[in-house]
């Protein structure tokens, strides 16, 4: 049965927030609230913003004005220790997977733990206490690769590099997940493979999946809302059932 989104709680919320680089405005004035559980589309054309917002979100870059609160938390103002263990409890897919190419893909996911059991135990995966590799294996299970957690992750396929950092983001248990384009460098079947796992994570676990896409039907498919960024200003926020691909074009005229 269907959850009922509206009257879960609220993991973020942004207000009127903007960014500008010098004189240069990336956005401006762009509110939304999401729910728990909610699978979210951010979707524009490039230059659009969309990579800074979701920056903006995690508090990795600075908004230049408004207000984020993630999971109860002030994330605009977080600093020092309150900021890290708000990150310890948000999850990263990036278009850049980052993986330390000498080290086996077990131990890059292990690293995923980092943040919440910080320290050299967690750098290799033959050091890391048992449930933190078996915690590894489960989310390389997800992402179909626990077959080849003992290979150094130099020898990997562009798509099995991107499922690797997509365990290593999943492994802490996540409440928040932003992925940046998870899809750019995979083909279209793993690409759909991937999008299944978060809208799996989402609907069966209850993890609020925020992801950029230039694939429509990604955004189509597997969100519950599609938020849309043009001209510096949220255009779009509607649910993904409302919408058809000829409502999207105009954010990319």
């Amino acid at each position: 049965m269907p959850r009922n989104l509206s009257i879960s709680p609220v993991d973020i919320e942004a207000r009127t927030i903007a960014k500008t680089y010098g004189d240069t405005p990336v956005f401006a004035n762009v509110s939304f609230r999401l729910a728990r559980g909610e699978a979210v589309a951010l979707v524009g054309a490039n230059g659009a913003g969309k990579s800074t917002l979701l920056r903006c979100l995690m508090g990795l870059i600075p908004v230049s004005d408004g207000q984020i609160t993630l999971l109860d938390v002030a994330a605009h103002r977080a600093r020092g220790r309150e900021l890290r263990a708000l990150r310890a409890r948000l999850g990263l897919v990036s278009q850049k997977h980052n993986l330390v190419p000498r080290m086996s893909v077990l131990s890059n996911v292990v690293h995923g733990l980092l943040g919440k059991a910080p320290g050299l135990r967690h750098w290799n995966h033959g050091l890391a206490p048992k449930p933190s590799r078996d915690a590894a294996m489960t989310a390389l299970e997800k992402v179909g690769l626990a077959d080849v957690a003992l290979r150094r992750a130099d020898r990997l396929s562009g798509g099995q590099s991107q499922r690797v950092a997509i365990a290593r983001a999943i492994v802490s248990a996540p409440e928040i997940l932003f992925a940046d384009e998870p899809c750019a460098s995979l083909d279209p079947a793993a690409g759909e493979d991937v999008m299944e796992l978060f809208f799996r994570l989402a609907k069966d676990e209850g993890v609020t999946v925020i992801f950029t896409s230039h694939n429509v039907d990604h955004a189509l498919r597997y969100g519950d809302r599609v938020l849309g960024l043009a001209g510096g200003a949220l255009k779009l926020d509607v649910t993904a059932a409302s919408l058809s691909r000829a409502d999207l074009r105009g954010l990319y005229d």
